[in-house]
């Protein structure tokens, strides 16, 4: 515990109003999770604000409140930390309140465009070979061992991350394998994270609609490798890049710690080499300091052979051995919503992947091409409130490498599903040609349109929403599972 006074020190032209010699227990920004003791966080949003919710608060047990504004009058019982800066103290405070739970585990992040979840699943399966308990924070999920549990955002706020790290120490948690989104590094949510080793995957366009340029959002990328790159508590930093990304100069002049570079066609310190890509997996050769590792794995896809270079470069540089790395990847089967094949008694495939971006549907679509027997059925959508930008390139790539595009909806939040998709149609006409091309805004009709039309030998990519069992609609959230929808439209086929 610490007093109010305690915080106040470390946030330059704070104030208190109330009573500063107040223990405080714990920091909540959510009122529902307030108890005896705690400093509620008022935090403004878009759709809340933090003060409307003082006076449950204050029923739960909530001693002082934190806020910026300066005018404020807490309820009598209320004392107030009033600072000139939310996000900014936040990353100050909560850290040290929480007594900096990162440095007593080995941290692990994980950033870029694509590839971050596979990343971090693949340095898990690792490390749980190598004999560690490891936690886990993602877009899927977030694991403490083998406990699951769910999470909202790819990086937590820093509350909930501090949250998080505490119960990870509590558990005895060795090792943390975390995805850092740009907009973490944006708002200070990982700040009081000491990270020991840093991964930079790639960087392609995406969230422009929030960083407005791609210089900018290679610049926020770059933070973490600022971040890793700090003298901390503990010892042996390293920076993992892929050096065949034209980014990973931007990331390398921010390292300034040890680094390992990883690629396919430039000269890496992690080479793959013989890479054979299959429709079952994929066979190739890392060669490094260590030696030669022949790789014989379940994952196919020359985007899943820099994810694994990427792990095997994070886990050498956390000092595990070669022979517990190769046994971990060959045993490691899929992640969830990754191309994901659709187990099912039907003579063509089906395959969901998360890929949302125009990179992340090329590499997918490039990928089911080397592996198709026929055609390629592809079922995209682009998400509302985001990145307009990218729809026609995305409906360009859709269309130049697939044999029969279904435009539809993912997530198209306030925005209206007809102005998206006439947008994503710009790019597919470009390429489209007389191959045949459908518009369906239903993404359940477009999916069960899709099984429909498929031949023997067919491969079905649904995109865009991966692992997700919602969708985002103007005015509700309704359970949708790409997955679900697809047995269903077998088995109505069948």
């Amino acid at each position: 515990m610490k007093t109010l006074e305690e915080l106040a020190l470390l946030i330059q032209d704070s104030k208190i109003i109330g009573d500063g010699k107040i223990e405080i227990k714990n920091i909540q920004h959510d009122s529902r999770k307030v108890s005896e003791g705690s400093l509620f966080v008022c935090m403004e949003g878009a759709h809340f604000d933090g003060h409307n919710f003082i006076s449950q608060a204050k029923e739960k047990g909530a001693t002082a409140i934190l806020t910026c504004r300066e005018n404020i009058s807490p309820p009598e019982g209320i004392s107030a930390l009033v600072v000139p800066d939310m996000l900014n103290s936040l990353a100050i405070l909560v850290p040290y309140f929480y007594d900096y739970p990162s440095k007593k585990m080995r941290v692990i992040g994980v950033t870029g465009t694509n590839g971050k979840t596979t990343t971090t699943y693949l340095i898990r399966a690792i490390l749980k070979q190598a004999g560690y308990k490891v936690g886990l924070i993602g877009t899927i999920q977030m694991m403490i061992g083998e406990e699951i549990f769910p999470i909202h955002n790819t990086t937590p706020n820093v509350i909930d991350l501090q949250h998080i790290f505490v119960s990870m120490c509590e558990k005895n948690v060795d090792f943390v394998v975390m995805e850092v989104s740009s907009h973490a590094l944006a708002e200070h949510r990982v700040s009081g994270v000491e990270f020991d080793t840093a991964i930079f995957t790639n960087l392609t366009q995406d969230h422009l609609d929030y960083h407005k340029t791609l210089e900018n959002y290679c610049k926020t990328k770059a933070k973490l490798f600022d971040i890793v790159s700090r003298t901390g508590k503990k010892v042996g930093k390293t920076a993992v890049i892929n050096l065949d990304d034209a980014a990973s100069s931007e990331m390398l002049n921010h390292s300034t710690c040890d680094k390992i570079t990883y690629g396919i066609e430039k000269n890496s310190d992690l080479q793959a080499v013989n890479v054979d890509v299959q429709a079952d997996g994929t066979k190739f050769k890392v060669r490094g300091n260590f030696g030669e590792m022949d790789l014989n794995l379940h994952l196919t896809g020359i985007f899943n052979v820099y994810n694994v270079l990427a792990a095997i470069g994070a886990t050498l540089a956390e000092k595990i051995s070669p022979t517990d790395i190769k046994i971990a990847l060959e045993n490691f089967k899929s992640v969830p919503g990754r191309f994901e094949k659709i187990f099912a008694d039907i003579p063509f495939t089906i395959i969901v992947d998360y890929a949302h971006t125009p990179d992340g549907v090329k590499n997918v679509l490039e990928t089911a091409k080397k592996i198709a027997k026929k055609k390629i059925i592809t079922v995209f959508g682009c998400g509302g409130d985001r990145d307009n930008t990218k729809r026609p390139i995305m409906g360009r790539i859709a269309a130049e490498l697939s044999d029969i595009v279904i435009a539809t909806s993912d997530n198209p939040r306030t925005e209206d599903p007809e102005k998206i998709l006439a947008e994503v149609e710009v790019g597919v006409k470009e390429k489209i040609s007389d191959k045949v091309h459908e518009c369906i805004i239903d993404r359940r009709q477009a999916i069960f349109r899709a099984v429909e039309l498929a031949q023997p030998d067919d491969i079905i990519l649904i995109l865009g929403k991966g692992h997700e069992n919602y969708q985002i609609l103007k005015d509700k959230t309704i359970h949708f599972d790409d997955r679900e929808v697809a047995l269903e439209a077998i088995s109505i086929r069948n």
